[in-house]
């Protein structure tokens, strides 16, 4: 779906493991952030409430909570931690004095649902703590100024809300979408567009030289280290906050003439009245982007009707009466069941908890992002297609007839069920839809744990 949502999935690569044994109940103190004598003074600039003692404290706790996975220093979060206990003073002083250097960030590429594949940039544990330190005193400076329009990585709005806007949009009449996607946009940001708009909002040339250094950090692929002259490789605290200070110029012109829009990250869809209104604003698009050195991706974008369009996953319909309505799109739809598919397919030899466990976190994200959609009669559909590859699944795991027959006496079926489901011991799939399901029923998989969409 689109929304692997970009925003999160970097916290997901390569989580590590808890470490067993003594080092690991060790915990390290926040306190081993705060150097001697320095006070919470927030007088000074930018730069010194950023490395403030409360503001550090506050990031650290955001980063171990995140758990991603080491960077090119091989240091995950509890031994970055105790690297810190001794270095953080010494590296505070560089950051201040603007001597401090990044160090690269580690290559990590994601498959993506159509084959091709997502660049991430993992940075080092103790740079992600720079980073979300410098974010938790520039977004409350920056996030009031970007448009009302705009809803990716931004406090208190989610991709629902998007969606919202935009069928809202919709509802009103507008049911031509100028349907934009950018060309690989976080690899091709420049970075003297990007350092000159963030310098016209933010007043700091120790924040400037910072994230300048963050920029130019460079990116590690197989121990070679690559240097980056374009691009804010996702991955990064700030990466997302530097996307909305770019591409809110393209916001406010939308907005200084009148448009209605929904922007989440580099997904932008436009919303007017007719085809010919339609062309204009990809027009006006194209313009805009290219002033920011960026690049439509034609093949994804589009000016059309909104219906058949899918935004965030997301896909609009028209009911009988008029109304405009939510669902799944449909890639979105056939993701999700290769998903299912791998999860409770037939061999592997796991047992039924560990794949209810499996797919009970899966459902319960996927049900939480697409909760908004209205489509009572899919969710139902997909319940009883889940339900019955769990019944294959629990007959292979039985095997054989003399097993099928006592499991299913066991669990209440009567003689005639048992008995014509362990005739056809091996068509797993044909007695799934057979008198089972009176046996292993709606319950029996409540019971399992198994959440329901519908």
């Amino acid at each position: 779906m689109r929304h692997d949502l970009k925003s999160d999935a970097y916290h997901k690569v390569g989580r590590t493991r808890a470490v067993n044994g003594e080092a690991a109940n060790r915990r390290v103190s926040d306190e081993a952030l705060r150097p001697r004598g320095e006070t919470d003074s927030t007088g000074q600039g930018l730069l010194h409430r950023a490395f403030a003692r409360a503001n550090v404290q506050q990031a650290w706790k955001r980063v171990k909570a995140n758990k991603g996975a080491a960077g090119v220093d091989g240091l995950d979060t509890e031994q970055t931690g105790k690297h810190l206990l001794t270095e953080w003073a010494g590296i505070r002083a560089q950051l201040l004095s603007g001597v401090y250097r990044p160090s690269p960030v580690r290559r990590v590429m994601i498959p993506k649902p159509d084959g091709s594949q997502r660049e991430l940039g993992i940075p080092t544990v103790t740079d992600r703590l720079i980073q979300q330190a410098l974010l938790q005193v520039l977004q409350p400076l920056l996030d009031p100024t970007f448009s009302e329009h705009s809803y990716g990585f931004r406090p208190r709005r989610r991709a629902q809300d998007a969606v919202l806007a935009a069928q809202g949009a919709v509802q009103s009449g507008r049911r031509i979408v100028v349907d934009v996607d950018l060309e690989k946009f976080f690899d091709r940001v420049n970075h003297d567009i990007l350092i000159d708009r963030l310098s016209k909002r933010v007043n700091d040339a120790g924040i400037i030289r910072l994230v300048r250094a963050y920029l130019n950090a460079g990116i590690m692929d197989s121990g070679v280290v690559m240097e980056r002259h374009e691009g804010t490789p996702q991955g990064g605290p700030l990466s997302p906050l530097l996307a909305n200070v770019l591409l809110d110029e393209v916001d406010k012109e939308l907005e200084r003439r009148g448009h209605c829009f929904a922007r989440y990250a580099d997904d932008c869809n436009v919303y007017v009245h007719s085809q010919k209104a339609g062309e204009r604003v990809m027009r006006l698009l194209r313009r805009c982007y290219d002033r920011l050195h960026l690049k439509i991706n034609e093949s994804k974008s589009a000016v059309t009707s909104v219906f058949g369009r899918k935004f965030l996953g997301y896909a609009l319909w028209q009911a009988g009466d008029g109304e405009v309505r939510r669902g799944v799109s449909e890639k979105a739809l056939k993701t999700f069941r290769q998903r299912i598919r791998q999860l409770t397919r037939r061999n592997g030899g796991r047992s039924m908890a560990e794949v209810v466990e499996r797919l009970r976190r899966y459902l319960l994200g996927w049900k939480g992002y697409f909760g908004l959609a209205q489509t009572p009669r899919v969710w139902r559909g997909l319940d009883e297609w889940i339900r019955r590859r769990l019944r294959a699944m629990q007959l292979k795991q039985w095997r054989r007839g003399k097993t099928i027959y006592r499991e299913l006496t066991r669990l209440g079926a009567s003689h005639r069920v048992a008995q014509s489901v362990a005739a056809l011991s091996r068509c797993w799939w044909h007695n799934s839809l057979s008198g089972i399901h009176h046996v292993l029923t709606i319950a029996h998989f409540d019971r399992l744990g198994v959440p329901r969409l519908s």
